[in-house]
């Protein structure tokens, strides 16, 4: 008996295919061409979504489910993904995006340099077709006004220097001269490295050495490395190792400094801490504004692998980042580098323990590692002689704002503001008084000139609300108001919250409209801070409230004055 079959009706076709957006074969096949025989393996999925938003400009949305038929993901998973970071731009298929983007800064000391006067008048003066985006830091302070068209930096950014850059086609990163690889060998470089791989040095010396030295965490929550080193070589193999150059912090760039100086200094401590903690991986990751300092990385660490000064490196891996903010955080950062959302999770388990795929990981900041090598060659003590007002050690500040020469400055531990501001940055701008100061950047809190006498240090800001962090400085005028900073600051944060924690992402807005009024509601103000201090998941919901207690407490003459105390 021939078995009769019932023919499907067009209802019953079409609930049999797939559901969500169909696969378009001519956006497959582009992706495929894209992508070339780059691995299709999970973690990558930010890195190949810059590469189709490089070469389009833009990620249409049929070009974001070719990528997931590609890797073998649910379009879910990419668009997520694609939505969380600043940098991606997600289009309809077939709309247009301006095919140069100029971003300007407008975070603190970029609009104390007139970021926003600017914004106005590129947008009153340039062609439509050139898309003008207002950004968070582009951790390019000591250059304020700082802009970024297409991936060409522009320091002192202003209408003549960007139609200078347009009329030339800037829009390629520069790559300033620095110490290459050869230069490096050269002047010594990696015998460090060498001593410890041919058994000059043992590891329990070298561990030992760090925690002599009392090097901290140098990204901004100072955890003694040595003790760090020690931890994470005590856990189960494989360990694999994370390396933060994502510094988004407000007022920070000397991650960014060093390395365009002196990359193998960097890398040279990061083998020299890998081969401590017996590192099978090493993951490197770097905020996307630095595009020259990605495509100098991408060509040392080649010529480091093809001729290395050791038998046995670890396997190193440059990771982009994609505009993030809170990839800053440890664990946000190790998420992004597996290729998903930045966001932070609770603890325990530490990422020590349990951290990048699931492995123990040691985390460091870049400033960290740059300093090793430096040390296991002079010893402990001759980072320990260095420090004032009972500190010791050295620490690179950041230093921006009404200063006459903003730049890194490598000083002693404990130094105070103004004594860095008159034996470093060039004393204050002419016409211009210290009148209040950052100590650690946005999330640091404010502090007024007359606190400008305390170290800078570790330990020592936290009993004024405030703390050192990454030791990024921004330095206020007479001319300048806490109040404005505060505002400034708090919408950062709103902008840059991952959205994942309730007291964050409400707390931050709330705030930001609180401060926003004429008269501040001070009782509400100091609830939602307490809330968000004591419930927020990462230090970006529990640090923020922070500019904002710093102007009530130091401050209220600002309020006073203009009626903005309730």
């Amino acid at each position: 008996m021939i078995p009769i079959f019932p023919v499907a009706t067009d209802r019953e076709l079409k609930r049999r295919q797939s559901k969500g957006r169909q696969l378009d074969p001519v956006a497959l096949a582009e992706v495929r061409a894209m992508l070339g025989d780059a691995s299709r393996q999970k973690d990558l999925l930010i890195q190949h979504l810059h590469t189709i938003n490089d070469q389009l400009g833009k990620l249409p949305l049929a070009h974001l489910a070719a990528l997931a038929h590609e890797m073998r993901l649910a379009q879910t998973e990419v668009f997520e993904v694609a939505s969380f970071y600043h940098h991606f731009d997600i289009c309809q298929d077939g709309a247009s995006i301006a095919a140069l983007t100029l971003r300007v800064c407008d975070s603190l000391s970029c609009e104390m340099a007139g970021s926003l006067q600017l914004i106005e008048r590129l947008q009153a003066s340039l062609d439509k077709d050139i898309r003008i985006q207002r950004v968070p830091c582009i951790g390019r302070c000591e250059q304020a006004p700082a802009a970024m068209l297409g991936q060409h930096a522009l320091p002192q950014a202003d209408i003549n220097n960007v139609q200078l850059a347009l009329a030339q086609q800037q829009t390629s990163a520069s790559i300033p001269p620095y110490l290459d690889y050869a230069g490096y060998l050269a002047q010594g470089g990696y015998l460090q490295l060498q001593d410890c791989h041919q058994g000059k040095i043992e590891k329990e010396t070298l561990v030992s050495l760090m925690e002599d030295s009392g090097l901290r965490g140098l990204g901004g929550a100072g955890f003694p490395a040595g003790r760090k080193w020690r931890i994470v070589a005590a856990q189960a193999a494989p360990r694999l190792m994370a390396v933060n150059i994502d510094e988004g912090e407000p007022g920070t760039f000397k991650d960014r400094t060093y390395l365009e100086r002196d990359p193998h200094r960097f890398l040279e401590g990061m083998l020299i801490a890998a081969w401590a903690v017996d590192i099978a991986d090493v993951y490197i990751y770097l905020r996307d504004e630095y595009h020259g300092c990605r495509i100098m990385l991408e060509a040392e660490l080649a010529k480091l692998q093809q001729a290395p000064p050791v038998a046995n490196l670890p396997r190193l891996h440059l990771r982009r980042g994609a505009g993030a903010y809170i990839c800053g955080e440890e664990s946000a950062m190790i998420a992004s580098i597996e290729g998903k959302r930045g966001l932070p999770r609770l603890r325990p388990p530490y990422v020590a323990q349990v951290g990048l795929f699931n492995h123990p990981t040691l985390v460091h900041n870049f400033e960290t590692l740059y300093w090793v090598s430096d040390l296991v060659k002079k010893g402990s003590a001759w980072f320990k002689q260095e420090g004032r007002n009972g500190r010791s050690g050295l620490r690179s500040f950041s230093v921006s704002g009404r200063v006459s020469k903003p730049g890194v400055y490598l000083a002693p531990a404990g130094i105070s503001v103004t004594e860095l501001i008159e034996e470093y940055a060039g004393g204050m701008q002419g016409g211009h008084q210290l009148y209040a100061y950052l100590p650690g950047g946005a999330s640091g809190g404010i502090l007024p000139a007359s606190l400008g006498h305390l170290p800078l240090d570790f330990d020592t800001l936290q009993a004024h609300g405030c703390f050192i962090g990454s030791a990024a400085v921004i330095v206020l005028s007479q001319h300048d108001s806490a109040i404005t900073a505060a505002r400034n600051m708090m919408a950062f944060f709103k902008y840059e919250s991952c959205g994942q924690c309730t007291p964050c992402r409400v707390g931050t807005a709330k705030a930001l409209e609180l401060i926003s009024q004429q008269a501040w509601d001070i009782p509400l103000l100091n609830d939602l801070s307490a809330a968000m201090r004591d419930a927020s998941i990462c230090g970006l919901g529990q640090a923020a409230p922070n500019p904002v207690d710093c102007v009530i407490r130091y401050f209220p003459h600002e309020l006073q004055s203009t009626g903005e105390s309730a």
